[in-house]
């Protein structure tokens, strides 16, 4: 089916909650192979905050590098018109919208997404503020669905034909309690809570990594599908297991704030 998507379409994955020493150490050779692994900041500590950001531009970096699209202050993958300092380097694309999902459906792509995240939940407030741009939307209901996600968009993909596609992918495995379908442990125990008692640091290292192991095969032929397209593929925000007596996320730690950035630029 690679031949058949616009080659001009362009995928962003968020692996919400993955820390970057978890994605390094993890065998993902579909994602890995996307392009170099960045050791990147997030833009905000949580959720929401993260992807409002990405959705204007403001994409995880690495700052104080000047290399386009490593660091946006320097250049940006997305950059929307009017919005914040120019950068030293020409963007990836220039959009003009209310966000990056607006921009491109201005430019012709259909834009369609899918959330893991109760902050994805349409059905809120905030949630609906994060996904009113798209085309079609699909909110699974719970943070462990990812096959009823993928499922979901290759029928989405079948609709347009040779449109180019902007697609959008949160990926809800990689968060708390760490868990996926087919997993060997209960996700009712979460070795990750604020404040806990019974939190587990080797725990929640085994439990991610497993995920992100688990996460690259159930993408990989969506990763081939975009191959002559363009692929970010990032964290929004890690998180604390521990360090400074501090666990989970939403909170601005350094380990909260270090995340996995890759990317593949194709044609736009």
């Amino acid at each position: 089916m690679t031949n058949e998507l616009n080659p001009r379409s362009v995928l962003l994955i968020t692996l919400d909650s993955c820390r970057y020493d978890s994605f390094a150490a993890a065998k993902a050779p579909k994602m890995k192979s996307i392009g170099p692994l960045h050791q990147a900041m997030a833009p905000a500590n949580f959720t929401y905050g993260s992807h409002a950001s990405i959705f204007v531009g403001f994409t995880p970096g690495v700052p104080g590098v000047a290399t386009p699209f490593v660091n946006p202050k320097f250049a940006r993958i997305f950059k929307l018109a009017g919005s914040g300092f120019p950068g030293h380097s020409a963007p990836f694309i220039s959009l003009e919208g209310r966000n990056i999902i607006d921009g491109f459906r201005r430019k012709g792509f259909a834009a369609i997404g899918s959330g893991a995240v109760g902050w994805f939940n349409p059905g809120t407030e905030t949630g609906a503020v994060l996904t009113e741009g798209f085309e079609a939307f699909f909110y699974p209901g719970n943070v462990f669905s990812l096959d009823a996600q993928i499922a979901w968009i290759w029928d989405r993909i079948r609709e347009h034909g040779q449109r180019p596609i902007f697609l959008f992918l949160n990926v809800g495995e990689t968060h708390v309690p760490y868990f996926f379908k087919g997993a060997d442990w209960n996700p009712g125990y979460n070795p990750c809570v604020p404040f806990g008692l019974n939190n587990d640091r080797v725990e929640c290292q085994r439990r991610q990594i497993a995920c992100i192991e688990y996460v690259d095969t159930q993408i990989a032929a969506l990763l081939e599908l975009f191959a002559e397209g363009t692929i970010v593929i990032c964290a929004d925000h890690g998180d604390c297991w521990g360090e400074d007596g501090v666990w989970e996320h939403g909170v601005s730690h350094h380990k909260v704030f270090e995340v996995p950035l890759l990317f593949r630029l194709g044609a736009i």
